[in-house]
């Protein structure tokens, strides 16, 4: 033990005349070890894959998603941290309770110090929680956006659910199906600066601009928030401003249920058509009470299941998050490393009357 505390006094004296000699180059943040590795913030730019390298045993992965008491995310973390248990690791979520731009950071923090070997975090904020991150990836801790992506250099890989094109452009369509594209519409959105409604949200209107949608209007979008009774209430909210609305899209799993539960009770009850993204649990009573016709998303077991495997894969070297590079995430087969480190679950499913009880999430 003296050995080493000697010797890290030895490197810290070594580390502290360089930083002197190349201040007019440089400027030098600490001298200890972990500061000192070399800066891993773009993925697979620096470090060598070994596909044939093992899952690491004893790994410590931590789930941060926007809002600890989410259902969907909680759904999604208890998949992954359950996976994590296949290959010998060891899972936690961790998160604030509200899914404001900054409320995540304290955590970062937190799971840095407990030396986590990799963090997956649904962003609530692009660059908030950039700062951190890239601290953790400077110590080696892994970096998986999952759900909601961050900037692309504060992250090694994200872990798409799905195509945002095809998810935004899908909404859209199934809703304009279901109106007979004529009508005023709005959408219902989580939080104003949630990365993956906003790129939804930027897809949908592209889709709009199509000559087909040339009798759809698209009068607001509101922010729920993803707080169920703040979500209500800008349902209730839009159609009291917008009493002839023909359609409201909630790209988010607690505003379309939130929605659905004011329109379940209200004269606007098979009048105003919901669609969007939510769980068949959630949505079931909804659809088989007519509130609801149809509505879409992917697997969250398979997202979170996901995102466990490509985060021990990483953390053991068998990938370092550059394009091309391939994994096997246990039983959902092997995954391609899309461009700057996506990778996508797959489609998504629509859900109606007739395959909703199949379903069990």
């Amino acid at each position: 033990m003296i050995t080493r505390i000697a010797a890290r006094r030895r490197a810290a004296a070594t580390a502290a005349t360089a930083c002197a000699l190349a201040v007019a180059l440089t400027a030098c943040s600490g001298t200890t070890k972990d500061s000192a590795e070399k800066d891993t913030t773009n993925a697979g730019t620096a470090a060598k894959a070994d596909p044939n390298a093992p899952l690491k045993k004893g790994l410590k992965l931590a789930f941060l998603p926007k809002q600890i008491n989410n259902p969907y995310e909680k759904i999604v973390d208890e998949a992954g941290i359950a996976a994590a248990e296949e290959y010998g690791a060891t899972g936690k979520e961790v998160g604030p309770s509200d899914a404001s731009a900054s409320s995540q950071v304290s955590y970062i923090n937190t799971l840095i110090q407990q030396r986590q070997d990799a963090i997956l975090i649904a962003a609530n904020d692009p660059n908030a929680v950039c700062g951190p991150l890239k601290q953790a990836m400077k110590k080696d801790i892994k970096v998986v956006a999952y759900d909601s992506d961050t900037a692309k250099d504060c992250r090694q890989l994200f872990i798409n659910q799905a195509s945002s094109e095809e998810i935004g452009r899908s909404l859209v369509q199934h809703l304009g199906e279901q109106i007979g594209y004529q009508g005023k519409i709005a959408i219902l959105s989580a939080t104003q600066n949630a990365t993956n409604q906003n790129t939804w949200i930027e897809f949908m209107k592209d889709e709009l601009k199509l000559p087909k949608y040339k009798n759809m209007q698209l009068v607001k979008v509101a922010y729920g928030d993803d707080a169920d009774q703040k979500s209500f209430q800008q349902t209730q909210g839009l159609l009291q401003a917008y009493p002839d609305l023909k359609g409201i899209i909630s790209p988010t799993t607690v505003g379309i249920a939130a929605a659905a539960r004011y329109l379940g009770d209200s004269s606007y009850k098979g009048k105003v058509v919901l669609n969007g993204l939510g769980t068949p649990n959630q949505m079931r009573k909804y659809v088989k009470d007519g509130t609801v016709e149809q509505f879409s998303l992917w697997n969250p077991e398979e997202l979170g299941y996901l995102g466990s495997y490509a985060a021990a894969a990483l953390a053991s070297g068998q990938i370092t998050g550059a394009e091309g590079e391939k994994f096997k995430a246990g039983k959902l087969g092997e995954y391609t490393i899309g461009k700057d480190g996506e990778i996508i679950l797959g489609e998504p499913t629509v859900f109606d009357k007739r395959n909703i009880d199949t379903f069990d999430f």
